[in-house]
């Protein structure tokens, strides 16, 4: 084994700071979500706390995994306090969801919800954006929950209103969204009857659509304004859980304007224990001071990240990150070895073969494939102290890897954590470090550079700059090659700046997230997409009608470019991945944005500062080199592994999942 920069602390070195495992040495601040009241402050909303992974209230509370208890004084919601205040349907849900923190709705109108779109378009608090698709509106209201932290209405019409929002639904539930579906439903006295766009049981499936299910924790169709106390009920329950929440109302068209017999009712505050057991926790210190260990970070972990840093510099530990984590720890910091996974790092193989780590506490990721790639190189000699909210990720991706499931919030496990390792060691040790923008040769593979063409890192070395120097810009890229030349080659050292959607992965998602991130900052934020995705799905037209200001930086190869490259380089011949050349510029500028085109890398800068300082939705058209292969070496080591026939550069730079 090569010891070069190997850890030197002896076994049990941090032991000596552990005190005996009794449940009072451990300072357990119980941090709880707490419940807003119905009829609050928008600011009690606003300080709501989610974590990322999707999640259920937790089962039994055994051994290793936390309790997750409701508490107040009673240990059970108040009786409602009924207010005298007559509303019609929609009229209420509006006021109901104001009160729970909503001040955004994205979506498509229709005749079918003529009621629920007046009374949310004369809401005083809540902004609605009628948008150009019920696809792009899911994505821009999930990326609009990630800036803002607070739930986010996305409405539709009945019928292929619903139906073309389920993919953004997905994902959103799958990135850790909180997302309320309202939508319009055939009056029942129509149903059945062909009633134009019928969305009942004779046209859609009821499970799983109109029910909680796989795609929403709470699905409901209004059938009495009776209901909607029950409702406001399970809104704000699940609105307090930590994890994704995505809930459907479908309200038929004759309810919606009917006059509420009672009132909305008024609940008292409710709050959620949510942290693991001491002796779990003492158990994890006993663990991690065996000898050296990394902490692998997940998306989950973002709202932790002062208290991971503080880990990481006082045990010496190596930080390594999916790429949805990106940002959560510095990327510039002397601890920090690279990100894992779709556009990873050759750094952080290099590390577990060289330093080869004795355990590796993962916080607030599922380690599923874009993450891990399931790679055997990727466990430690003794295993994993997995933390999650989510009870059913621990050991899923590794299912014969030894682990210590622990199911907590990250803040609190962290913090808690943090007693038994008060001083930073004596040593130091040196890890490898992420590729830069100049990479070691086998990083990226090349080719002869196409002339009058950009070279993509190139273009993200242009990117880095305007990031380092708008602090506060948001970042999201695009599936394709887009994600992985970004994950790759940008640094963040600031968690909530850079996006990509991992679990559903798909193409569309970025180009109208970065609507809905423009809106929710009221400032700046940028899509890096590429010219397929662009023609997929956009949201231009309604960045220009509501004035916001989104920047999309096309990587224009006229090719889908993650397709094209894996087929090439497999040596599978004959499908096409070609598209027309597209003037995107063009496109912008005929939807009343503005936009420039470039082709000379001398000219990025000059395009990108123009771009940030316009008032005006711009685009960027990128004329990329098509010959560069991106940086997705991972993927196709595991294609190999399935038997794909690949011919000898395939192991370089394939892009395609292991399926």
């Amino acid at each position: 084994m090569n010891t070069r920069n190997q850890d030197t602390r002896k076994p049990n070195e941090f032991s000596a700071t552990l005190p005996e495992p009794a449940a009072s040495a451990i300072p357990l601040e119980t941090s709880a979500i707490a419940v807003p009241p119905l009829n609050s402050s928008p600011s009690t909303s606003s300080s709501l706390r989610y974590e990322d992974v999707p999640s259920h209230i937790a089962g039994d509370g055994s051994q290793n995994v936390s309790s997750y208890t409701p508490v107040n004084d009673s240990n059970t919601l108040a009786e409602p306090n009924i207010t005298a205040e007559p509303l019609s349907v929609t009229d209420a849900i509006v006021k109901l969801l104001e009160e729970l923190g909503v001040r955004s709705a994205f979506g498509v109108a229709g005749g079918a919800m003529a009621s629920l779109w007046y009374s949310l378009s004369n809401s005083q608090q809540i902004q609605v954006l009628n948008c150009r698709h019920e696809a792009g509106a899911a994505f821009a209201a999930a990326e609009a929950h990630f800036v803002s932290n607070l739930p986010v209405v996305l409405f539709t019409t009945a019928g292929p209103g619903i139906t073309n929002a389920i993919t953004g639904l997905f994902a959103a539930r799958g990135d850790g969204a909180k997302v309320i579906l309202l939508s319009a439903c055939t009056s029942a006295p129509q149903r059945g009857r062909w009633a134009i766009q019928e969305t009942s049981d004779e046209s859609l499936p009821r499970s799983g659509l109109f029910t909680s299910g796989i795609l929403f924790h709470y699905g409901v169709t209004v059938e009495s304004a009776e209901q909607i106390p029950q409702i406001a009920r399970r809104l704000q329950l699940g609105l307090s859980q930590p994890g994704s929440f995505i809930a459907h109302i479908s309200i038929p068209t004759n309810l919606q304007s009917v006059v509420m017999p009672i009132a909305l009712p008024k609940f008292e505050p409710v709050q959620f224990q949510r942290t693991a057991k001491a002796e779990t926790i003492i158990q994890a210190a006993h663990l991690l001071s065996e000898g050296s260990f990394a902490i692998w970070l997940g998306f989950g972990a973002r709202h932790a990240a002062a208290g991971i840093r503080e880990l990481a510099e006082r045990t010496g530990a190596a930080v390594i990150c999916s790429p949805r984590a990106k940002g959560i720890f510095p990327e510039d910091h002397p601890q920090f070895v690279g990100v894992t996974g779709l556009g990873g790092h050759q750094s952080v193989l290099t590390y577990m073969q060289e330093q080869q780590p004795q355990h590796i506490l993962v916080l607030g990721t599922r380690l599923g494939e874009p993450t891990s790639f399931w790679s055997a190189n990727m466990l430690p000699q003794k295993g994993f102290i997995h933390v999650d909210i989510d009870e059913t990720v621990m050991g899923a991706a590794y299912p014969s890897a030894k682990t210590l499931p622990v199911q907590s919030d990250i803040r609190d496990f962290v913090n808690s954590l943090l007693t038994y390792f008060p001083n930073e060691p004596e040593q130091k040790v040196t890890f490898p470090r992420p590729e830069t923008l100049s990479p070691q040769p086998d990083d990226v593979e090349s080719s002869v550079p196409t002339e009058e063409l950009v070279h993509p890192k190139a273009l993200m070395n242009a990117l880095q700059s305007v990031i380092d120097h708008n602090s506060d810009v948001v970042v999201l890229a695009e599936s394709g090659n887009s994600f992985t030349w970004a994950t790759h080659f940008l640094r963040f050292n600031r968690a909530g700046r850079y996006r990509v959607s991992t679990q559903v992965g798909a193409m569309g998602h970025a180009v109208t997230g970065v609507v809905g991130a423009a809106q929710a900052r009221a400032g700046k934020a940028i899509a890096i997409v590429g010219d397929g995705a662009m023609l997929m799905n956009n949201e231009i037209s309604t960045a220009v009608k509501y004035n916001l200001p989104a920047v999309w930086v096309v990587l224009n190869d006229a090719r889908y470019g993650m397709c094209a490259q894996g087929m090439a380089t497999l040596g599978l011949k004959g499908a096409d991945a070609m598209l027309p050349q597209t003037d995107f510029v063009a496109i912008a500028r005929g939807m009343g944005a503005d936009g420039l085109s470039v082709t000379r890398e001398a000219d990025l800068s000059t395009a990108l500062e123009t771009a940030m300082a316009a008032t005006t939705p711009f685009v960027i058209d990128v004329q990329i080199d098509p010959n560069q292969m991106a940086p997705s070496k991972g993927r196709n080591q595991g294609l190999a592994k399935l038997g794909v026939p690949t011919h000898s550069n395939a192991a370089k730079a394939v892009s395609f999942p292991v399926v």
